[in-house]
């Protein structure tokens, strides 16, 4: 099997051969190139020790060394070159205690964790493939190298990485490892936060959002977002649904591009429904303010999972007004923008839908249709640029003081007063016009 490595890698590759050291492309590249993928990055595996790699390069990183990874530059591209090695015992289900160099290739590859991920490869030698990962990729599965509860013991997080691989190449979770999963996944408590961030951002990501079903019957759910097994299990008897919270999640999640902030969005938009819940005396289920418990409960669990403020806030307002029906009249929709921020436009239209789109088939065409007048009504207010903020008002604070008003907390009310009128009233968004009426009034 031939495999196009980039110039840049065969040089690297190269050089470390040219001293008398074994060197490969490994890993995911190798993985990728085989399914016709563009890998992300080049990883290279070598029996040069890191002193020897550095003793090689004129510009290399320290980036891993305690664990045998330098990263090689080569004009601005880095490219990490790691010893062979054996790891150590592991004492936290996160990191070996020690590490211990090898010149076996073998060995390096036998400690890594799926098979896809453990093949090698360079021009002289060609494909390495102990472990059988090209049988995996045809038959689209992700299996364990050797005994998978050792691999988990070792790493805990490789459990989510298995259901995040599934989700992303469109596999499945062969059935030892998944068994090992579901035995083990209580390790994962022991997982940073930041660690699962990341595997959760890549999976929901992913072409294959649905694979949160198999995170929630594998039990991970359990332990790192326990709010979504509680939407698996609640139940919604009302006619705008036929699934349960957490099924009506991942159908949703299906319908909406593969946005970080937007499939998060989907993911918490119904989290607070189980909470929510009540029932009429026709035994129809109510969610009534769903949205705004949804938020805080939304800003809770991406802080606890070490999101970045600009994500939180993000999605805390997604989520807020993902059920907002304004009427479709022009002061009713300007209101709306104002009230869920104008920067949750376009996007909120993109979640409406999926929303929609993951429901009952009752009123479901009607609700599509309003939301995409309420769509047109939007770009039309753009286009004629109407204020739907303080900052688009044509009064300042300046412009205020400069009429007798005094600094303090009465302009803040009196420009919010100038913006209810705008906001019923667009043409009205002329300085001297909001002056003269507010003081004439």
């Amino acid at each position: 099997m031939k495999i196009e490595l980039p110039e840049k890698v065969k040089t690297v590759i190269a050089e470390l051969k040219a001293h008398g050291y074994d060197a490969y492309a490994v890993g995911g590249c190798i993985r990728d190139s085989i399914l016709g993928r563009t890998p992300g990055d080049w990883d290279i595996t070598t029996s040069a020790k890191p002193h020897q790699v550095k003793a090689i390069f004129p510009r290399t990183v320290d980036t891993g060394i305690q664990h045998g990874t330098v990263t090689v530059l080569m004009d601005k591209e880095g490219f990490e070159v790691t010893t062979y090695r054996i790891d150590g015992e592991y004492e936290d289900a996160r990191h070996p205690k020690d590490v211990i160099f090898t010149s076996n290739l073998l060995e390096d590859l036998k400690r890594r964790d799926f098979t896809i991920n453990a093949m090698a490869y360079n021009d002289e030698t060609g494909l390495v493939d102990a472990f059988d990962g090209i049988a995996d990729l045809n038959a689209k599965r992700i299996r364990c190298v050797g005994e998978p509860t050792e691999r988990f013991s070792e790493d805990a997080l490789r459990m989510l990485r298995a259901v995040r691989f599934a989700a992303q190449l469109g596999f499945a979770i062969e059935e030892r490892t998944e068994q090992a999963i579901r035995d083990m996944c209580g390790n994962l408590e022991k997982i940073s936060a930041e660690r699962i961030q990341v595997e959760l951002v890549k999976l929901v990501t992913s072409d294959h959002p649905e694979e949160m079903q198999n995170v929630y019957d594998t039990g991970i759910a359990a332990m790192i977002l326990p709010e979504f097994c509680t939407m698996m299990e609640t139940e919604q008897h009302n006619p705008h649904h036929i699934y349960t919270v957490g099924e009506h999640t991942i159908r949703s999640m299906q319908y909406i591009r593969a946005d970080k902030v937007l499939r998060l969005t989907m993911l918490l938009h119904d989290v607070a429904k189980p909470v929510c819940r009540t029932e009429d005396e026709n035994g129809i289920h109510h969610f009534h303010g769903h949205p705004q418990v949804g938020a805080e409960m939304s800003r809770k669990i991406l802080r606890r999972l070490k999101f970045d403020n600009d994500t939180i806030h993000r999605v805390m307002a997604l989520v807020r007004a993902h059920d907002d029906r304004p009427p479709l009249q022009g002061r009713s929709v300007r209101r709306a923008i104002y009230r869920n921020g104008t920067e949750q436009y376009p996007e909120l239209f993109e979640v409406k839908r999926a929303d929609i789109l993951a429901q009952s088939s009752f009123l479901q065409q009607e609700k599509l249709l309003y939301v995409d007048r309420y769509e047109h009504m939007y770009q039309q207010i753009m286009e004629k640029e109407q204020c739907l903020s303080l900052k688009e008002l044509a009064v300042n604070g300046s412009d205020l003081i400069a009429r007798g008003i005094q600094p303090g907390k009465e302009i803040g009310e009196i420009l919010h007063q100038m913006l209810e009128k705008v906001l019923e009233e667009p043409e009205l968004n002329e300085k001297e016009v909001l002056l003269a009426w507010y003081f004439k009034a």
